[in-house]
């Protein structure tokens, strides 16, 4: 049998707020949102704090949504259930939000290439006119999106974007994304 309260100790030795591995749907997302919110309000005095935190989990929220492969290998061999993964915990006086989900492997080097960019940029205001720029050009995927929620996470946080690509097998990756929002800020 798991050891249940080791591993709530360890979950509460960790900070962590939410962990959440199953089916993204806009009813999940309305929920975690819900909850994220309560527990910011009993944790996080500094409104400003409160706010990026919450904009920026909605900004992965919407990613998960949005780009989670729904056909992943689940379909072949029954040992992935096409899931999206979400965690929220604090760490050094910081908050932290990963998320992970299957990507397709033709999808990989264009999504490593733009997370690149947002990276390269050295300021807010870079990556200001980047976004803009995207916005002027109406550069936008059959999914929706055109790559903006990773620009407003990296203008929100301040930080650059911590992400992996892990090969599965001959179709799909897994996608690990991660962001440090400073408490400071």
């Amino acid at each position: 049998m798991v050891d249940v309260y080791r591993l709530y100790e360890r979950m509460q030795d960790n900070n962590i707020m939410l962990s959440f591995k199953g089916e993204v749907s806009f009813d999940l997302v309305k929920s975690v949102l819900d909850i994220l919110e309560g527990r910011l309000e009993k944790i996080e005095d500094n409104p400003k704090v409160k706010k990026k935190v919450f904009n920026i989990l909605v900004e992965c929220l919407q990613n998960l949504g949005h780009h989670v492969e729904t056909s992943g290998p689940a379909v072949d061999r029954d040992s992935h259930d096409n899931t999206a993964l979400l965690m929220i915990w604090t760490e050094q006086g910081d908050y932290r939000v990963a998320t992970g989900n299957y990507i397709k492997n033709e999808n990989v080097e264009k999504l490593k290439a733009h997370i690149d960019k947002i990276n390269s940029f050295e300021s807010r205001q870079e990556l200001r006119a980047f976004y803009q720029s995207i916005l002027g050009n109406q550069q936008f995927s059959e999914k929706g999106g055109g790559g903006l929620g990773f620009i407003d996470i990296a203008r929100k946080s301040g930080q650059k974007l911590d992400y992996n690509f892990k090969p599965v097998d001959e179709q799909y990756s897994f996608f690990s994304f991660q962001i440090t929002i400073p408490k400071g800020a």
